[in-house]
């Protein structure tokens, strides 16, 4: 039973629906592998087991009784610690935030129950979401304790903010993880830690429920081991029908491999890149290489807006308890005060052009291509002990991610097969289905 831990959310969820697999049994191995794993402490902030054990139950006999919800009922999955969970404790990776109990479940977490999804727990993450490393010494009181090991090196940043989510699922604690991605923080710890991960269109997916950093670039997504799993995920928490990925092909598909964010990256990631592209053009895809015009306007554009939202939404929290926060992340947040009201309007409101020409520019192509993080995980001692490390290191982190989020597009990132790399796809906002069709045809063409 122990290798049940390693299939994907939907094979098992086949497994379920063939009698092959009861959700019951299924949900007791990974209880049990998290009851003796090393790092369970470290990626889990809390286990719920007594919720996890009913809804498999139910599960159980829906599947004896021929009337399961879905593909994935029965299937036990895990909730980075920013979505609502009813009288379970929701801190949000901060202790400005200690002992928060939400009375309800956010949208998307209820929805995913009634499909039958098991909740088997919530995961650590970054202090309010707001790093893209993964780093978090300020929650449970040290570096240790608050920030998951990377599943290739312990020793390494798992990548964040989804820290917890992409680690449940890299060690065999969770079939899938639930995360939010505000710059790259579902994205980010997908690749470093070998997932598929899907960045949804901001809108697409409720945000009712869900602890904001800056609601206007916050979105809702899986990390997961398939394409076939983000594919069913997004269907269960939206309360639609998952696309059809059957017959996806590269074939005659056009692809821009965007510079100069493909031409500046770290040796492992470069490389991993570079033979995935090679990969897809051998499957049929039609590569190109290029620029968008005003995409680097946009970069110079994030601080004066993803910083001055967040502080605006925690300001209060935050200067009742600031000594309650690692100083570097603090730093970002009051950040955003130093940006006047009409900057932050009128960043707004040129974004919204960039966002229009890049649309326009990209129209004739099926997807835009990027490595998904131009570097290697850091050393995690190293980020606490060394100031230029740490900034180098954080700030390139998100570099590649955050252009999805201020271009307002749906991403998808994939596993090159060089560790903790990964390759992107940015699609039009909303075309979620073309991105997965072209994902899972990708999926294929890289295995």
């Amino acid at each position: 039973m122990d290798e049940w831990r390693w299939m994907s959310a939907c094979d098992l969820g086949r497994g379920i629906g063939a009698g092959q697999i009861d959700p019951v049994e299924l949900t007791e191995v990974y209880l049990a592998a998290c009851d003796g794993h090393e790092f369970t402490d470290r990626i889990y902030t809390v286990l719920t087991p007594d919720r996890a054990r009913a809804e498999a139950a139910a599960a159980g006999e829906r599947a004896k009784n021929g009337v399961r919800r879905g593909m994935l009922d029965g299937v036990p999955i895990s909730w980075k610690d920013l979505f609502d969970s009813a009288g379970v404790v929701t801190e949000a990776g901060s202790a400005l935030l200690e002992g928060r109990v939400p009375e309800a479940d956010a949208e998307v977490l209820a929805r995913a129950t009634r499909e039958g999804l098991v909740c088997l727990g919530k995961t650590h993450m970054s202090e309010l979401a707001f790093s893209g490393l993964g780093l978090n010494p300020a929650y449970r009181g040290s570096v240790e304790a608050g920030t998951p090991p990377n599943v290739n090196d312990p020793a390494l940043i798992p990548g964040g903010s989804s820290s917890g989510a992409a680690t449940s699922v890299g060690y065999g604690l969770a079939a899938a993880g639930i995360g939010s991605d505000t710059g790259g923080s579902v994205r980010v710890p997908a690749a470093w830690n070998d997932l598929v991960g899907l960045k949804t269109t901001s809108g697409r997916l409720s945000l009712k429920g869900v602890v904001p950093l800056a609601a206007r670039f916050d979105t809702v997504g899986p990390l997961c081991r398939t394409v076939e799993d983000c594919a069913h995920l997004l269907a269960v928490m939206e309360g639609g029908k998952a696309p059809d990925l059957r017959g996806a092909t590269l074939e005659g598909r056009r692809f821009l491999v965007l510079e100069p964010y493909t031409s500046d990256v770290r040796d492992a990631p470069g490389d991993g890149f570079g033979s995935a592209v090679e990969r897809l053009a051998k499957a049929g895809a039609r590569i190109e290489t290029g620029t968008v015009d005003g995409i680097e306007e946009a970069m110079d554009l994030a601080g004066v807006l993803f910083a001055p939202e967040a502080y605006g939404t925690w300001k209060d929290v935050i200067e009742a308890a600031p000594d309650k926060m690692f100083a570097r992340i603090l730093e970002r947040f009051r950040g955003g005060a130093e940006v006047s009201a009409p900057d932050f309007v009128a960043a707004w409101q040129r974004l919204e052009a960039i966002r229009e020409s890049w649309l326009a520019e990209t129209a004739f192509y099926d997807a835009v291509l990027l490595p998904t993080v131009p570097n290697l995980p850091p050393d995690t001692q190293r980020l606490m002990t060394d100031t230029e490390y740490y900034v180098t290191e954080n700030l390139l982190t998100l570099r590649n991610t955050r252009v999805g989020n201020l271009m307002g597009l749906c991403g998808l990132t994939l596993p090159t097969g060089v560790p903790s790399t990964g390759v992107m796809m940015l699609c039009p906002p909303m075309a979620e289905e073309r991105l997965l069709r072209l994902g899972a045809a990708a999926e294929a063409a890289l295995a």
